[in-house]
């Protein structure tokens, strides 16, 4: 199987609506403040679930969230 990475941009698009602090939304996902601060550096890829719930809340489409980057 081919590796590929899981890449994200959360941290730019929380910082450019500028709604919500990083703890605010980890709260409003279900996750702590580091575990949050871990996905927007990339280094821990969440679970569906939590990618669903922050897209919900950063009000964007998941695959314009995450995708999978096959050139790392």
């Amino acid at each position: 199987m081919k590796e590929f990475t899981i890449k994200n941009k959360v941290k730019l698009v929380r910082i450019e609506k500028g709604r919500l602090t990083q703890g605010e939304l980890a709260k409003l996902v279900g996750v702590t403040r580091q575990t949050m601060n871990l996905i927007e550096a990339q280094k821990y890829n969440p679970t569906i679930r939590v990618c669903l719930l922050i897209s919900k809340h950063l009000e964007i489409p998941l695959d314009e969230l995450f995708w999978i980057d096959e050139n790392h």
